[in-house]
């Protein structure tokens, strides 16, 4: 079983954008920036590094250009059985699990992304990484430090991130090293994130997402909250709100990872960050990161050596449909919207094929690709959508599933 990873805030890095420009996945930093209002294509490209430090420059760009290595995974045929994000990378996960449409993931990033930053003009805070200590330790010299400090993030055996005001952070990184800690580093951030310093963002972001449709995700993700799968739509808004004021069980999501039978983990993104993480946690599985064109092949050099993946491929050659079924694919890529007057299951309902079929002639109009009419060249009974609304979808990709009249098939 494969999952993917992805990184948050702290793994971009200016002209981390150049690698892909000539990539067909690029496309996506065009549809990104009509979504978010902005030049992000100039911000992956040729942002400094004080610039691309601001947290909504940060968050914005790291989660666009995961988005932008997601999608060349997928062009490859690879696909995940579970998530899991590291903070920021939540959201990626979620979409790349289908629980979260495109455009809805590029608002939510631009609104958490203005309200941390915000929140941190409000209550200046600083975090730093502790490397050596244990979580106990940690915990015990930010309580020993009298002040606002608290672990922000649980990273991997012997690495916990804390998180506060400044003096109580580098009172707590002293207390740390008497306590046996190797290294204590000062991370280049704005704010005190994950900890309760971030309440004055958390109630802007909280509608924000009460706003937002998210869906039954396809496969489920692991939550940096509670460190189990959640595939429920319901679960989000309040699992991502209280990520933002309360700490990343990384290290827990990723034995969780492990226990629901991942056994390769691909870090889809900048940076190779939680590919070391994931190494030094879980020593037998096989980690890889995936933050150029040039890493799809070894992506694929490192499944190919798996029997799980020769099962996978076997099962991935095509779609096996009776002769009276039929897929209409999509005439470009973009965001699908299908026709609102079309009620059929999606693909969270597939598999039981509930509800009733919907006939269509030929030319019916079934929905759009950006602005691209998406028109079925069958008549039939429209069994369900293959693709979700506001997924992101490719050129030729099935988005509709259609049963052929009789005298047709």
């Amino acid at each position: 079983m494969l999952a993917f990873i992805f990184p948050g805030q702290g793994s971009q890095r200016p002209g981390m954008g150049r690698p892909w420009v000539e990539h067909p996945s690029w496309e996506v930093v065009t549809e990104a920036s009509e979504v978010a209002g902005r030049d992000l294509a100039r911000l992956l490209l040729e942002a400094e590094q004080d610039k691309l430090t601001l947290t909504g420059n940060a968050q914005l760009a790291s989660f666009v250009l995961s988005l932008v290595v997601l999608d060349a995974i997928e062009r490859v045929g690879v696909e995940p059985t579970l998530c899991a994000g590291h903070s920021l990378g939540e959201y990626t996960a979620l979409a790349a699990a289908g629980a979260l449409g495109f455009e809805d993931g590029v608002r939510l990033v631009v609104e958490r992304g203005e309200a941390m930053h915000h929140a941190a003009e409000e209550q200046p805070g600083t975090m730093a990484a502790v490397l050596g200590a244990s979580d106990d330790d940690a915990e015990a010299a930010c309580q020993r430090a009298e002040g606002d400090v608290w672990v922000a993030n649980y990273n991997a055996p012997g690495q916990v991130v804390i998180s506060g005001e400044p003096e109580a952070v580098k009172r707590a990184g002293a207390i740390a090293k008497e306590l046996g800690a190797r290294k204590v580093m000062p991370l280049p951030v704005a704010g005190a994130f994950h900890t309760i310093l971030m309440a004055p963002a958390r109630a802007r972001l909280r509608k924000a997402l009460s706003d937002a449709p998210f869906t039954e995700a396809e496969v489920p993700v692991v939550a940096n909250v509670d460190a189990r799968p959640h595939s429920a739509p319901g679960d989000w808004p309040g699992l991502l709100s209280a990520q933002l004021c309360g700490p990343v069980r990384w290290r827990q999501s990723l034995e969780t990872l492990a226990r629901e039978g991942a056994t390769r983990m691909a870090e889809v993104g900048p940076g190779g960050v939680l590919t070391g993480l994931a190494r030094r946690t879980l020593p037998d599985v096989t980690a890889v990161s995936v933050s150029s064109p040039d890493d799809l092949e070894k992506l694929l050099e490192t499944m190919s050596d798996s029997e799980t993946w020769h099962s996978y491929a076997a099962a991935h050659q095509g779609e096996h449909l009776y002769i009276s079924e039929r897929v209409v694919v999509s005439p470009a890529a973009g965001i699908f919207e299908p026709e609102p007057g079309l009620s059929v299951p999606g693909p969270g309902g597939l598999s039981g094929r509930p509800g009733p079929e919907v006939e269509v002639a030929v030319g019916a109009f079934l929905g759009r690709v950006g602005a691209v009419e998406v028109r079925t060249p069958f008549a039939g009974r429209l069994v369900g959508f293959l693709a979700h609304r506001g997924e992101r979808v490719m050129a030729a990709q099935p988005v509709a599933w259609l049963r052929v009249l009789s005298d047709e098939a």
